[in-house]
């Protein structure tokens, strides 16, 4: 992890373009190369960055971060005050809670209940960032990377376009492509997962365990 902090400006060319006047703020190089520019404030979400897989290039007085989607982060560095490097190893993943946990489980045991033909190939499969929660493949033989939630928000989504750029470049795998499931799926996560070619599926926890809901049906 790379850390630094410096005054600079920000612009963005892409899907459209933006400008961050110049301030104080936190540059942060991650160790599978993804960029984010911070604030001293807003939380976790930072004000813009760049996923990898990108390239980074560094000038005397400006970086440049590009992807094959033809993006371009152009930071320019007017005043460098911090630039620090950190070995954090690597991580174990967040720690599912129990109803999440036995959703993945329950879902692997019965894949089909995500879509028609799909098969498990594997729990946890393993990737640089961490583990995806299930891969399988569907009836045509493409692999299908599964990212489980109990409540689906855009961080999930992310999530799994982060494992699916490293699963794409296995040629043993690729193509692969992702389902984003969960009990509740927020509109904004939903927006964002078909704009990346995600597919997403709602699915019931207790009819999953067999349990029949109180809600009356016509039939």
């Amino acid at each position: 992890m790379r850390l630094v902090i410096a005054r600079c400006t920000v612009d963005y060319d892409g899907r459209l373009t933006a400008h961050l006047p110049s301030a104080i703020r936190l540059l942060m190089v991650k160790a599978d190369g993804c960029v984010a520019i911070h604030a001293d404030g807003g939380a976790y979400k930072p004000l813009n960055w760049m996923n990898a897989p990108n390239r980074l290039t560094e000038h005397d007085d400006h970086w440049t971060v590009s992807n094959k989607k033809g993006e371009t982060l152009t930071i320019t560095l007017e005043e460098v005050l911090s630039d620090s490097d950190f070995e954090m190893g690597v991580d174990p993943g967040l720690q599912k809670d129990g109803v999440e946990a036995h959703l993945q489980e329950l879902l692997a045991a019965n894949p089909e209940s995500i879509a028609d033909g799909l098969r498990l190939v594997r729990r946890e499969y393993p990737t640089d960032i961490g583990p995806v929660d299930l891969l399988c493949r569907d009836a045509e033989g493409i692999a299908v990377a599964i990212e489980v939630k109990r409540r689906g928000e855009i961080d999930g989504v992310e999530q799994l376009t982060r494992y699916l750029d490293f699963l794409n470049r296995d040629p043993m795998l690729r193509p692969v492509r992702g389902v984003f499931v969960a009990q509740e799926i927020k509109p904004q996560a939903k927006v964002l997962a078909t704009d990346r070619d995600i597919d997403w599926v709602v699915v019931d926890y207790n009819e999953l365990r067999g349990i029949e809901t109180d809600e009356l049906k016509l039939f």
